[in-house]
């Protein structure tokens, strides 16, 4: 049974409009029989959620229902998602909406790609005999390849984080499931994403790398999101909205005000990258996944975990965009020496946390002695474990700290940071170094 709806909506939108931008499409998540008897409303419901935002509203629809080949004139229909539960707004339903959704957005080929599999995807059991993988038998344990789902450090993360294992994609740094969401979502030469600006580098080198244009979009006053400036940057073709918090360079939180106006408003993938989230006051938007099907949240072992030299990125995301960006990993991307690491770190979170109220207080100490400091202008607030400063001449004060071997980096051709250096937060021995020689400077 498929279900189309060809009408006239109260805002004035219609079905043309949405082909238009591409958003047109027949709706195949009513193929179970107890939606039959509520076509109407489950096919505005289908074909409306993400384009005029219902969640919050009543919207009346009057149109044609085709319904097996055969148009009727639909009778009018009144949606109320926060009002009483019938059959079109059933958890289920609202399942398979947003897994249609997703595939809305996915890449043609991405959404036809038949997954290479692996040998341990096809074996998963226990045996004493292992002759499937062409694998080296001397040299164990690392004769055999890792599971490449790594699914026992999954499920540590997932009790670690409060997130059901389902909902995590590891990967090769963060950077891998970057790269992975423009290769799923991003159709090359025609696709764009926006992005805060100054932000994390790597997301506009993987536009540059995938072809996808990149709009940047200026922070404000004290390095502030405005939603409505991210929302006027995109159109019809923009499937990723980046947003990094706390952000890299600038180290302030964005407000949650204005990223949850973005991901209620913007009708494609929102990332928000939390690397510095366990230097920050706030939680974050990690407990609040279940809320956002488009969501991604970034999070890594390289920071408060002290894990950088694993190369161990998190991707938290509905199981619809989990298993996409599965579908095209390569099929061993975390190796077994990673996830054995790992495991070993998420036996003591006690004593991350014990290493990240140690950076809380020595970053309070640090960004006191640096406004103190004559050549320095500005110490931008943080939240992060790293601080932004602003000097006269970056360039001059960045080779006079090399000399001294001491490495900082000179942000002073970001936009809005001229003048920055940008400081990592280093034990009281390594910031009293960095205070000395600026104090010589």
């Amino acid at each position: 049974m498929q279900v189309k709806f060809s009408g006239k909506i109260q805002d004035g939108s219609t079905p043309l409009a949405w082909e238009r931008q591409g958003l047109n499409g027949i709706c195949k998540a009513f193929l179970h029989k107890k939606y039959k008897k509520c076509s109407t409303c489950a096919s505005v419901f289908g074909k409306m959620c993400n384009f005029v935002r219902l969640f919050k509203r009543k919207v009346k629809v009057k149109g044609i229902i085709k319904y097996k080949g055969k148009s009727k004139k639909g009778k009018r229909a009144c949606i109320n998602l926060r009002g009483t539960k019938s059959a079109c707004q059933s958890e289920n339903l609202k399942s398979a909406i947003y897994s249609m959704d997703i595939q809305r957005l996915l890449r043609p080929n991405i959404r036809r790609l038949q997954p290479y599999a692996c040998a341990r995807d096809e074996f998963k059991g226990e045996a004493s005999v292992f002759l499937d993988a062409n694998e080296n038998p001397y040299n164990a344990p690392y004769n055999r390849y890792p599971d490449p789902l790594q699914t026992r450090l999954k499920e540590r993360i997932a009790e670690v984080k409060g997130v059901p294992a389902a909902n995590i994609f590891l990967g090769n740094g963060s950077d891998e499931p970057i790269d992975l969401l423009y290769r799923a979502f991003c159709e090359p030469g025609t696709d764009n994403v926006a992005a805060i600006e100054p932000t994390y580098g790597m997301y506009r080198v993987c536009a540059d790398v995938n072809d996808v244009e990149y709009r940047p979009v200026l922070l404000g006053e004290g390095f502030a999101l405005s939603a409505d400036a991210l929302l006027a940057a995109a159109d019809g073709h923009t499937k990723l909205a980046w947003l990094c918090s706390p952000n890299n360079p600038t180290g302030n939180s964005l407000d949650p005000a204005e990223v949850e106006r973005v991901l209620r408003r913007f009708p494609g993938i929102t990332v928000v990258d939390e690397a510095y989230i366990d230097f920050a006051a706030g939680e974050g938007f990690l407990p609040r996944l279940a809320e956002f099907p488009r969501l991604v949240v970034l999070q890594t072992f390289s920071k408060a975990w002290g894990g950088a030299a694993i190369r161990l990125g998190m991707a938290f995301a509905s199981e619809e965009i989990v298993q996409v960006l599965n579908k095209i990993k390569y099929p061993y991307n975390v190796n077994l020496l990673t996830q054995r690491q790992a495991l070993r770190m998420l036996e003591q979170p006690g004593r991350t946390r014990q290493w990240v109220d140690a950076l809380l207080e020595e970053r309070a100490r640090l960004l006191a002695a640096l406004a103190a400091v004559p050549c320095i202008r500005r110490v931008h607030p943080t939240d992060a474990n790293f601080v932004l400063v602003q000097v006269a001449d970056a360039d001059a004060v960045y080779r006079y700290l090399t000399g001294q071997g001491i490495i900082v980096r000179n942000r002073n051709r970001v936009s809005l940071c001229q003048g920055g250096l940008r400081i990592t937060v280093g034990t009281p021995e390594e910031d009293d170094a960095l205070l000395a020689a600026l104090r010589a400077w």
